[in-house]
């Protein structure tokens, strides 16, 4: 019996920076974003899925307006693959993903959106934890938007930060 391998679905990794990204620049003596580390992580992690990275911006979510959310819709929307992953800043990751689910509702495309609390580049970071998640649940999801973080997947509908304790609930 001859089994036939289905054609593998690219995911397209949209990134928008985020504590994910920061390093730490000791001239400035603060965290800052230079570049992403996307293409080093996967790399690490020998990830074997087709995935496609976009640079849409790299700014910290606090500093998010709606101008910097539409770019992200629209990146979105001209994406030829309906399996998306953001990686945002989340401070207001919850509020992009609302935004998001107001253009997506009832679409063809599922949308995980993560982040870290911890940067990649800083010991102990959670980054390659919550993109190894991210990128197995957005290929099993039903369409829709979501956010994963440390483990746990959330529908955008009702996700929220407890900034008390640091988590989505």
């Amino acid at each position: 019996m001859e089994l036939k391998q289905k054609q593998q679905k690219t995911i397209r990794i949209i990134i928008t920076g985020g504590t994910f990204d920061k390093q730490y620049d000791e001239l400035r003596g603060e965290l800052t974003l230079r570049k992403t580390h996307l293409p080093e992580i996967l790399k690490q992690v020998r990830c074997t899925i087709p995935i496609t990275l976009e640079i849409n911006q790299l700014k910290d979510s606090l500093e998010m307006v709606e101008e910097d959310r539409r770019k992200i819709i629209d990146a979105c929307v001209s994406s030829e693959e309906d399996w998306i992953i953001i990686t945002h800043g989340t401070d207001t990751m919850d509020v992009t993903a609302r935004t998001l689910l107001s253009t997506f509702r009832g679409k063809e495309k599922t949308i995980v959106l993560t982040g870290a609390m911890i940067p990649y580049s800083v010991s102990g970071s959670d980054a390659i934890f919550n993109l190894g998640c991210s990128i197995s649940a957005v290929q099993l999801l039903p369409h829709g938007v979501y956010v994963c973080m440390n483990g746990k997947l959330f529908p955008a509908e009702t996700v929220r930060k407890n900034v008390h304790l640091g988590i989505f609930e």
